[in-house]
């Protein structure tokens, strides 16, 4: 029981944690002159995914591959059949109301890509700089296409003013500091506090570390996902989840694995390249319809997709 009440613990300093951490960067950028634009686009990623990168490096650092690469296949899994599943249970996604095609694109490539690379067996130093390079190309094209919305939106005397998660404008430095140490110091505490219980509890249950990145460390690193996506669909504001479902597993293909390979090889475990790739790329391409035919996800589309969730996740434990 002790194992589990710590590996909560860890999820719950890793979450709280990575809140700090954007925060205190945010804030800190700004103070110093960095545009809210370039922000937005490269310290909130990357300080959200935050978690689930210490995660990845951590277990890959104590020989735990299984759950380093599980925590990315399975939150990519989880993000496409429960985040977006369990909110359009509830109440209907209007995601024809948004064009979501040509980073829907990228994140295509990016899996197929990501496949290609696990087939050789193991991820090393150059598979991240693949996957960072793919991943800078998105960044770059994001920016182009920001800066192209914002001279449109200015030639129109619309205002833009761009609105930058964890922006405070009278945040004084102080606060900015304990936000950035309180980041500095909970990510790494919380990601060993996981990492360990759950390798115990895998011994104990007799399953693999890659069972458990799948389940259990993937869905906690989802569930500050599938909280925000679940408040915005009971408020009737869940129509641009797609698109955050989209970027985030993006950056968890070409940032975490990218950064994680610098630091320290990935062995990839054979039960990745039977099943568990296919299936992540297999529930990324049943968003087609809604991508590409501008469908809105209903109902029965949620309890469809929660469905296949449950079912994958029955499948993976036995």
């Amino acid at each position: 029981m002790m194992e589990w009440l710590l590996v909560s613990l860890g999820l719950v300093i890793l979450l709280l944690a990575g809140d700090a951490l954007v925060r205190g960067a945010v804030n800190l950028s700004l103070r110093v002159g960095i545009p809210a634009l370039i922000v937005s686009l490269t310290i909130v990623a990357f300080g959200t995914s935050a978690p689930e990168l210490l995660i990845s490096l951590q277990a890959a650092l104590k020989n735990a591959p299984g759950i380093a690469l599980g925590n990315v296949v399975g939150s990519n899994i989880a993000n496409v059949l429960l985040v977006l599943g369990l909110p359009a249970a509830i109440t209907v996604l209007h995601t024809s109301q948004y064009e979501t095609r040509r980073n829907y694109a990228f994140m295509i490539v990016a899996s197929l890509l990501f496949i290609g690379l696990a087939a050789c067996g193991v991820f090393t130093f150059w598979s991240g700089i693949i996957l960072l390079s793919a991943l800078a190309f998105v960044l770059l094209d994001a920016l182009r296409a920001a800066r192209k919305h914002r001279k449109e939106a200015a030639l129109a005397c619309e205002d833009d003013e761009e609105e930058v998660e964890g922006a405070d404008p009278n945040m004084p430095w102080w606060r900015i500091i304990v936000f950035l140490l309180l980041g500095l110091i909970g990510l790494p505490l919380g990601a060993d506090l996981m990492v360990d219980n759950a390798e115990i509890i895998a011994r104990r249950y007799g399953v693999s570390d890659t069972v458990i990145g799948l389940t259990l460390v993937a869905l906690g690193t989802s569930l500050p996902e599938l909280a925000t996506t679940l408040m915005a669909a009971l408020r009737r504001q869940a129509d641009v989840a797609l698109g955050n479902v989209i970027g985030s597993n993006m950056f968890n293909l070409l940032a975490i694995i990218g950064i994680t390979s610098l630091v320290h090889p990935i062995a990839v475990d054979p039960d990745f390249l039977e099943f568990d790739l296919w299936v992540m790329l297999g529930a990324s391409l049943l968003l087609v319809p809604f991508v590409f035919m501008r469908r809105d996800i209903t109902r029965v589309w949620g309890i469809v997709l929660v469905v296949l969730y449950v079912i994958f996740i029955l499948i993976t434990l036995n």
